[in-house]
């Protein structure tokens, strides 16, 4: 496993953490390419509940990879990683790296769901399919309350810091919240975040990767065929949540030469990132609250939301405001050249 930023070292100035969260990247899609072209193919391993043809085998574990590239833009990682990735570097410390982390916690649970269907234990896999289970239950808890929780404090970190930056006090609620800060103080930080958010698994890219290695069990796949699913799930969600992460991190380092059009930028940033967090976090806990509390009312209402693409729009958008910005300045720069 690579090891966390450093702040010196590297090659070209790229950070040598950085350098190895790459590689690692790089070995994920090798491993579960590699083993899907040169071995699962030509053996005509029916993999995923196919027939073992050479296109069909190809199509799921473009599935598989393709689930995981989903799911990384799904709403919750995409609002953990950014308001985290703002954080860290509106603190000057490394970033580039939170989305990797996050992703590989994330992952973590996923690949050893699909380890413990793919040795056969049949108990687990009818307590996953069951979701009226004790498991389904107590894991329909425990992520979507950590994931809630953890957008909220951490937003309100960043406003509390933008608050602060334009020379107001954070008082009490940045005390409050110190022990978060020096909890997820680094970008490797994230793995646990990332390991609890994974708890819940019940969103459709998962359920999907989980229902293609269980079918994998079925037709009796051996286990190195069968744990080439998780593999490239895991490639595509760790190589674009790193990339978002790394996007992020230069866009909030990045600042523009005219003061009062960069504290636009940067409000206008974290605004959109901040609004998107506190959202997602009120349908999660809304919908927890409603299916174990019993609550009604609004919270009825806030638990009905969907939020499966606003993590593409939140994406887009802030990528957007920061194209704009640099566009406009770089206009500016050249007029008056």
């Amino acid at each position: 496993m690579p090891q966390p930023e450093s702040p010196v070292g590297g090659i070209g100035g790229i950070r040598a953490g950085s350098i190895g969260v790459i590689a690692f990247i790089v070995l994920l899609h090798l491993v579960g390419w590699g083993v899907l072209g040169l071995a699962v193919i030509p053996a005509g391993i029916p993999l995923g509940g196919g027939d073992g043809a050479a296109l069909v085998t190809l199509g799921i574990g473009l599935t598989a990879y393709t689930l995981g590239i989903r799911h990384a833009f799904d709403a919750d990682h995409v609002a953990a990683i950014d308001n985290t990735t703002r954080r860290l570097a509106e603190r000057g410390r490394p970033a580039s790296t939170v989305g990797f982390w996050f992703s590989l916690g994330h992952s973590t649970i996923v690949v050893a769901l699909c380890v413990v269907l793919t040795f056969g234990m049949s108990a687990v896999g009818a307590a996953l399919s069951n979701e009226s289970s004790t498991l389904h239950t107590w894991t329909g808890v425990i992520g979507p309350t950590v994931s809630g929780v953890f957008l909220v404090v951490i937003a309100v970190i960043n406003v509390a810091s933008l608050r602060r930056r334009h020379g107001h006090s954070g008082g009490a609620i940045l005390r409050l919240l110190g022990p978060m800060e020096q909890a997820v103080d680094r970008p490797s930080r994230m793995y646990l975040v990332g390991l609890l958010f994974g708890l819940g698994f019940d969103t459709a890219t998962e359920i999907g990767l989980l229902a293609l290695a269980g079918a994998s069990t079925l037709a009796i796949v051996p286990w190195w065929a069968a744990l080439t699913l998780p593999i490239l799930f895991t490639a595509g969600m760790s190589a674009f949540d790193t990339g978002q992460g790394a996007i992020m991190r230069r866009a909030y380092s990045w600042r523009p030469e005219r003061r009062r059009l960069g504290e636009t930028y940067v409000i206008a940033m974290t605004g959109l990132s901040v609004a998107a967090a506190l959202t997602i976090a009120s349908v999660q806990l809304s919908g927890v609250a409603v299916t174990n509390l019993g609550l009604g009312g609004p919270f009825v209402w806030l638990s009905s939301l969907s939020v499966d693409d606003l993590g593409l729009v939140l994406t887009a958008l802030l990528l957007g405001t920061w194209a704009a910005v640099l566009f406009a300045t770089r206009r500016r720069a050249t007029r008056s050249a």
